[in-house]
């Protein structure tokens, strides 16, 4: 029994004794006395609580002074310009952390601990490197950051604080919007035909009429109560006559045509935040009544949705501009009156409206009276109507006979050929509208 003690006492380190060797795919742990490989990292971002800090040139110089000083191994120099309220937000960011994680550097050099995080997501990584040890060291200007359960409270301290920072001045910004809309004032950028008054204060900044945009802006909304004008017709005259460009000499698009027209801002109200229902009174000039946007938006609000220049009317395509000799296209409005009923007028107009012609808009109803009239002073036989409608009028004639002659007492007047072409021009197809004012050259190709 005496001798297996004395094997054990001549070979006292069995294999239980010998240190692990690291299996494949394991990270290797670096040494105790390993020197440190410092990355250096910057940053900063344009955002208003970032203004005060040091550029990021001037965080590496500060930095690079204080790693000779104390002889540090910078390996690596890093920079970022971008906001580090949020977490996971920062590309280089997360990189650093990574290559930390797979033993590129084992700590870390910058200007201060609000640099790294100012959100609990990216200070919780940190902590959690350094506590797998992974992550030695964090130096900034004045102080030193180890895997010491008071350096690491401190850490969290700082960083904690600069998170509250910004809390704190996410709420002070806001509580400060909101006393400037109940001033009458709207944050942001003034929308067109305003400007935004610049003052040292930045609360008392006020919004006053654009001399320059604010007519042409109130001349969009008289088109469309007036005149009826669609979005369209409103951008080629905006596009052309008026010859209008935005604050940044840009020509305004369709959808901005109709962000104007359904902005109450213009009467005096306006909503902030956008889709709060947070609604309250200007103090800036008015350009338009409440009244003026309301008709302009009922207007709006009733017009079908179709694809445009889909719709088809009669007395276009045959009919020529008598001032500028263009041709005549058409456009159908809708209007709410004030029983709630909604009516249907459509206008005709010269194609050439908006960029040299100043004849006015016809309605329908005005147009077809002209054209009756018209009728009765044409020479029937001159333009040969008779003879091309006078077998119609006779199929009308015959219709009208064999349907209501079974009763006696019922007279019948025969329709001759010039009430043809008015009961045709009032009643029928658009096909056969077309085809009496193609009939005579005075309607087909003249005025």
């Amino acid at each position: 029994m005496t001798a297996i003690p004395a094997l054990l006492e001549q070979a006292p380190h069995t294999i239980l004794d010998r240190p692990s060797t690291p299996s494949h795919g394991e990270r290797k742990e670096p040494l105790p006395d390993a020197p440190i490989r410092y990355c250096l990292y910057a940053r900063k971002s344009s955002e208003d609580d970032e203004r005060q800090a040091l550029s990021i040139d001037s965080q590496i110089k500060e930095m690079m002074t204080v790693a000779k000083r104390d002889g540090l191994d910078i390996v690596e120099i890093r920079r970022e310009s971008h906001s580090a309220k949020d977490s996971g937000q920062r590309p280089v960011f997360s990189q650093l952390l990574t290559d930390i994680r797979s033993g590129t550097f084992t700590g870390i050099v910058t200007w201060a601990p609000d640099r790294l995080s100012r959100n609990a997501g990216d200070l919780g990584s940190l902590v959690d490197l350094m506590d797998q040890g992974v992550l030695k060291e964090i130096r900034t200007t004045g102080q030193k950051f180890t895997n010491s359960p008071n350096e690491k409270f401190l850490l969290m301290i700082l960083c904690s604080q600069a998170k509250l920072e910004n809390d704190n001045r996410g709420i002070n910004v806001k509580r400060g919007l909101k006393n400037k809309c109940e001033m009458g004032v709207r944050p942001g950028v003034a929308p067109l035909g305003y400007l935004n008054e610049r003052s040292l204060d930045r609360n008392k900044g006020r919004i006053v009429i654009d001399p320059i945009r604010a007519p042409t802006i109130r001349q969009l909304f008289r088109f469309v109560a007036e005149r009826g004008a669609s979005g369209r017709t409103l951008l080629k005259w905006l596009n052309t006559e008026a010859n209008f460009k935005t604050r940044g000499d840009k020509r305004i698009t369709l959808s901005g045509v109709y962000r104007i027209l359904g902005n109450p801002f213009y009467y005096g109200m306006f909503e902030y935040p956008k889709g709060g229902d947070n609604w309250y009174k200007g103090t800036h000039e008015p350009i338009i009544t409440k009244e003026l946007f309301e008709e302009v938006r009922a207007m709006l609000a009733v017009a079908p949705k179709m694809r445009y220049g889909s719709k088809e009317f009669a007395f276009t395509k045959m009919l020529r501009c008598g001032n500028c000799g263009n041709g005549v296209t058409a456009e159908e409005k809708f209007k709410q009156l004030r029983d709630g009923t909604i009516r249907k007028y459509v206008y005709y107009h010269c194609s050439r409206f908006d960029q040299t012609c100043k004849q006015p808009y016809v309605r329908e109803d005005e147009l077809l009276n002209q054209l009756l009239q018209l009728i009765d002073q044409i020479d029937l036989d001159k333009t040969g109507m008779r003879k091309k409608l006078q077998t119609e009028v006779e199929k009308m004639n015959k219709f009208t006979a064999d349907v209501l002659g079974m009763d006696q007492s019922i007279k019948i007047p025969k329709m001759d050929v010039r009430g043809y072409a008015k009961y045709v021009l009032k009643n029928g197809t658009t096909e056969a509208k077309r085809d009496i004012l193609g009939i005579s050259k005075n309607f087909g190709g003249g005025k």
